[in-house]
């Protein structure tokens, strides 16, 4: 169960010396978040049964770091530069671009990276995000998060009569667990590392 003690998250914590509040930063921490969140978008990894790209563990570990008001604006730039007709997802310039692109089998995934992004925001703000244990409880609900409106939309577009979980969730679960592990403990370890460097 979380608790409702408010704890900085890890972007706060880096920046305490920078003033982190500041507009300034908080727009480059945004700006910095969606170039991050694209790139692993484009990000290519072999994996069986299907390559993977680390969008989803850039989703899940920004929610992490930033927390859920800064993650949330992070989340809603990037989306917004993708319904602009950005080239930001994952094969967003193979297909489609735009609304066309959000509306088609991506989009229910998309809805669920701005849920992910809560979820890992507030578990951080519990503390949750400086235990690899914790950590890795949070990136699950995290990752259920994004699957459940994924799922969902591709039984709208395409008939519920279809094979959904074959097509949207069990080919990805292996690169998923893999990228969950990474960040359980990178999360973890980048406080720790903080730490260490707050007290020099």
């Amino acid at each position: 169960m979380l608790t409702t003690n408010k704890r900085a998250v890890l972007a706060e914590e880096m920046l305490t010396h920078a003033s982190a509040n500041v507009t300034p930063h908080r727009l480059a921490l945004v700006l910095a978040g969606v170039l991050v969140l694209t790139l692993s978008a484009k990000v290519v990894v072999p994996m069986w049964p299907v390559p993977m790209t680390m969008g989803t563990f850039a989703v899940l570990t920004l929610g992490a770091v930033y927390g859920p008001g800064l993650g949330l604006a992070t989340i809603g730039v990037y989306i917004l530069c993708g319904a602009l007709g950005l080239d930001v997802f994952a094969g967003s310039s193979a297909t489609t671009s735009g609304l066309a692109y959000m509306a088609g089998p991506t989009g229910g995934y998309l809805a669920g990276y701005v849920l992910a992004v809560l979820t890992l925001g507030v578990a951080a703000r519990a503390g949750w995000d400086r235990s690899p244990l914790r950590m890795g409880l949070a990136l699950l609900a995290g990752n259920l998060v994004i699957y459940l409106p994924g799922v969902l939309w591709l039984g709208v577009l395409l008939g519920w009569d279809k094979p959904l979980l074959e097509w949207g969730l069990l080919p990805f679960l292996l690169g998923d667990v893999l990228k969950l592990g990474l960040a359980a403990f990178a999360v973890p370890l980048a406080w720790r590392v903080c730490g260490v460097l707050s007290s020099r």
